[in-house]
């Protein structure tokens, strides 16, 4: 299995690349997010590979960090998404922005993505919860030490990951831990 590519970028069109390696050019598939965080043509490059065989085909899927490549290989695992609805939707949202989704159960923000209707943005919310989400600190809420801690005291306290990273948007940036979860608890108690 091919899992890591080092070379010169030779050519790049939005989701698909040129990469040779020490004379041998490889086309990769990537994601807009990949693609956005290149280097010029002519330059070197290094990215994470999916390889991907088929009886009609042979894939190469390119990635510029370790998180988005694990978070392909979750997103192919699940029934009726293939790679290429798997790279449509980590072109249409970032990481961070899945992991929220998954965390706040919002199937709204996954059907904005070309491809991905109803039924396929609730079948990923299912399976993928669990396996990202409040734990890749992806909430839109600055994670730091006390924020993590604040987060989870409050999944301590039987509080879902849902209702307790909603809280935690409602406590001020920069409170400590002790005032952090009181005014979390009381978010909580309002709602």
């Amino acid at each position: 299995m091919i899992g890591r590519l080092s070379g010169i970028l030779l050519d790049k069109n939005p989701l698909q690349l040129l990469v040779d390696c020490n004379g041998v050019g490889y086309e990769v598939s990537v994601s807009m997010s990949t693609f956005y965080n290149l280097p010029g043509v002519g330059e070197k490059i290094v990215l994470l590979t999916h390889f991907v065989v088929r009886e009609d085909a042979q894939l190469l899927y390119g990635f510029g960090n370790a998180e988005e490549r694990e978070v392909f290989r979750l997103l192919i695992k699940i029934s009726g998404v293939g790679a290429r609805t798997a790279l449509s939707l980590l072109s249409g949202m970032s990481v961070a922005d899945l992991s929220q989704a998954v965390t706040l159960q919002e199937s709204a923000r996954l059907t904005k993505i070309p491809g991905i209707g109803k039924k396929t943005a609730e079948r990923l919310l299912l399976e993928l919860k669990g396996k990202i989400g409040a734990d890749l600190g992806a909430s839109g809420v600055a994670m730091n030490d006390s924020s993590a801690d604040i987060l989870n005291a409050l999944q301590a306290l039987g509080y879902s990951d849902k209702e307790a990273m909603l809280a935690l948007k409602q406590v001020p940036a920069g409170s400590s831990v002790s005032d952090g979860i009181r005014q979390a608890l009381k978010s909580l108690s309002k709602s």
